[in-house]
């Protein structure tokens, strides 16, 4: 039986701008299963920047249901709340959010010092495993600043990996990086999801939703699409076109 690893249902979010409450999220009923890689897409506005601070635990629902894991989070307290975040979720930003005086590896490491299960045993050798996996072996001891933008990226998903969550939450991830870096972000996070690990994205960019299996679009805080998407891009053969064409320019 295929396992849920996100439900909402009627999901609502409203906030308050001055004397006007504003409705942001309008009865949000969602699954998505163990293994997809799905992009939320939707123009600004749309609800979608809401959607993922509510999926990610980093907001409640104004009301509404939400079930991360088989857990309903809304019964959890502020400790729990926090534990599951930390535990079960990864998260990949387009500022990549790392610690400029900080090695990459003890970038990683970070999120494993709020583990306080202890359920990795060896942080250390989880982070170089992590960073190995995302193809960063030989940058282990590099700054932020001594990285490129996709390698700064590519840390920022071994962070996300370390703590063996079940979901990655990918918010704009390429949005500071060029069209063929991009391309190699997700050749890695394809990779990573056909190892079994489940991905939504949110983004504007119709052309990178179409690497994912499956596209939400909203609009005005409803689901208007959701459809699977039959063939979707393979990002390495995108990329070694990208490459062609470069070639190309050069002769």
């Amino acid at each position: 039986m295929e396992k849920v690893i996100i439900e909402t249902r009627h999901l609502v979010k409203t906030y308050k701008v001055g004397e006007m409450d504003v409705l942001a999220l309008k009865g949000i009923n969602m699954k998505i299963l163990e293994g997809e890689f799905t992009a939320i897409m939707g123009a600004s506005g749309s609800g979608k920047s809401t959607f993922m601070n509510l999926i990610g635990c980093l907001d409640q629902p104004t009301s509404g249901d939400y079930f991360l894991d088989g857990i309903l989070t809304s019964k959890l307290n502020r400790n729990e709340y926090s534990q599951i975040r930390n535990q079960k979720i990864g998260f990949v930003f387009q500022g990549f959010n790392l610690l400029a005086r900080t090695s990459a590896l003890e970038n990683v490491e970070l999120p494993l010092m709020y583990d306080r299960q202890h359920r990795i045993k060896n942080p250390r050798k989880k982070a170089m495993e992590v960073l190995e996996r995302v193809g960063l072996g030989d940058r282990m001891d590099h700054i932020p600043s001594q990285l490129s933008g996709g390698q700064q990226q590519r840390v920022a998903i071994a962070r996300a990996l370390v703590n063996e969550p079940s979901l990655i939450l990918a918010d704009e991830p390429t949005g500071n990086l060029d069209s063929r870096t991009s391309v190699e972000v997700f050749d890695l996070f394809q990779k990573l999801n056909a190892e079994g690990i489940t991905i939504v994205l949110v983004t504007h960019e119709r052309d990178y939703a179409n690497f994912s299996k499956r596209i939400i679009e909203l609009r005005d805080g409803k689901i208007i699409r959701d459809r699977i998407i039959d063939k979707p891009l393979i990002a390495s053969e995108e990329f070694e076109k990208l490459k062609s064409e470069e070639v190309g320019q050069e002769i």
